[in-house]
């Protein structure tokens, strides 16, 4: 749901000069750097003073497709309550992940980083371009050393404030490189050194879908499977054109990306000469190395081929508006695509399922305001289908992971003596009772003084160890009335 808010022109820009403007927009611009670099000083001390109490409670960053977890800063800066990082993003109105990096940089530039954090509170840099140094040097591969972040801060800082970002990436790039080639011994183990370090990576940007329907590769690959690339990707663009093509090259060659990778499925499966040897014969018949030339010699003799499976598996939760006219069911032009939770189109699902190939399974319309419940603590598929529906993301304040990913919670929990004493049950399974949360903050919500309330479906209001107050819908979140002064809540026991 989009809101149109009135805004009321100001008289007061239209009255300043050219000269008295540009310095207005030069103290602003000032202001709100000092603004940012206090904020990070604010959230350095922040984390001085939330120390875990183990390791196993430190903050950390989760890295996709490993088993390992990456602290939110390098080696040589303190270590950070996990839990404390919620608290902080809720109050600036941003994610937790955002949080856990703002006091990762903060920390990073004020342990290992010092001239460049000297440089931010002097107004000489931007904290913003200081947080893009920082980012590279926590998140460095392979990690850097205390003595390599102090070598990267003598050679960055000085010029930081003076060069634009490009630059600044490329010369952060560049003394890392240089600090590990001065650093390597010739003579050692390539194995012990950099050379150790392989580059390759296919990445698939699938959490920043474009409203297109798009998302972004990015790939690091041998050189010679790079050319061999290009080449096939030229040849696919080429035969869409002389196919009747008018679309621009880039898209024709993205679009023969596509078909590589969706071919591919069944090479493996169906070989050129269908589990043959070139030239065996079929029924008197030569098998051509060519796929529809085994085709062609298949059915004349009659032999059925079977059936390629489905290119297309990727699996999409789209959701239209509809209206009965009539008899007829009328959908809207624009839904929302469940995942990366953007805007979609009707007819690029209509372009979609027009494939041959794709396999599309169009499940029950679900009434997410029927109530559903069920014995016991275990939530059915068919109720965490719909919470699932409900609440979109996970319900704590700020966060946007999928709800579909996330963990079902009893906000009210179960309490499993209930039924065998006959008691009242307090926590029962279902729907006005279960909410959508991420297992960081379903673990913060048991583990820490964090509480909310579901106070009408699928709007959830929570409040802080400190007393912040902040109501979550499918709009978004809102924060409440400020807290009351006094000490912060002190966690009771969890189940």
């Amino acid at each position: 749901m989009i809101e149109m808010l009135g805004v009321e022109p100001e008289a007061g820009a239209d009255a300043l000069g050219p000269t008295a403007l540009l310095a207005s927009i030069r103290s602003a611009r000032t202001a709100e750097d000092a603004a940012a670099a206090e904020q990070l000083d604010l959230a350095a001390r922040w984390a001085d003073l939330h120390p875990p109490e183990s390791l196993h409670s430190a903050a950390t960053f989760t890295v996709a497709g490993c088993e390992h977890e990456e602290p939110i800063a390098g080696p040589g800066t303190p270590l950070v309550a996990e839990f404390c990082v919620a608290e902080l993003g809720t109050v600036l109105g941003i994610t937790s992940v955002s949080a856990k990096k703002l006091i990762g940089h903060a920390l990073e530039l004020r342990h290992r980083l010092p001239r460049l954090w000297a440089q931010v509170h002097a107004g000489r840099v931007p904290a913003w371009r200081a947080r893009a140094v920082a980012e590279v040097t926590i998140h460095s591969t392979p990690s850097l050393t205390v003595e390599a972040a102090a070598f990267v801060d003598a050679q960055v800082a000085a010029v930081a404030g003076k060069i634009g970002p490009a630059q600044l990436d490329r010369l952060v790039a560049e003394t890392i490189k240089r600090y590990d080639l001065a650093d390597v011994d010739p003579a050692a183990d390539p194995e012990d050194g950099y050379l150790h370090v392989d580059p390759r990576h296919v990445t698939i940007h699938d959490e920043d879908v474009h409203f297109a329907g798009t998302v972004r590769l990015e790939a690091e690959i041998d050189l010679a499977d790079g050319l061999d690339l290009h080449q096939a990707l030229a040849h696919g663009a080429a035969t869409q054109k002389a196919l009747g093509s008018e679309e621009s090259l880039d898209a024709r060659r993205a679009k023969a990306l596509g078909d590589l990778a969706r071919t591919q499925t069944a090479l493996d499966l169906h070989d050129s000469a269908g589990g043959r040897a070139a030239g065996e014969s079929v029924d008197g018949r030569v098998a051509d190395e060519s796929v529809g030339g085994r085709v062609a010699g298949e059915e004349r003799a009659g032999v059925s081929r079977p059936d390629l499976p489905a290119a297309r598996e990727v699996v999409l939760h789209a959701h239209f508006d509809a209206s009965l006219s009539g008899d007829a069911t009328v959908f809207g032009p624009t839904g929302r695509l469940e995942e990366g939770q953007r805007l979609l189109l009707l007819e690029q699902i209509q372009s979609w399922c027009g494939d041959s190939r794709t396999k599309v399974t169009v499940k029950p319309v679900i009434d997410l305001n029927q109530e559903k419940s069920a014995p016991g603590y275990a939530v059915p598929d068919r109720i965490r289908e719909r919470v699932v529906l409900r609440d979109r993301t996970c319900v704590f304040p700020f966060c946007g992971r999928p709800a579909r990913g996330c963990d079902v919670d009893h906000v009210i929990e179960y309490d499993h003596d209930a039924e065998a004493e006959g008691r009242p049950h307090p926590g029962p399974t279902e729907t006005e009772n279960l909410g959508a949360l991420c297992r960081f903050h379903h673990r913060l919500k048991t583990h820490s003084a964090w509480r909310y309330d579901m106070v009408a479906p699928g709007v959830f209001e929570w409040t802080s160890p400190h007393g912040h107050r902040y109501r979550r819908d499918r709009t978004g979140t809102t924060a409440l009335d400020p807290p009351d002064p006094g000490p912060p809540r002190i966690p009771s026991p969890r189940r």
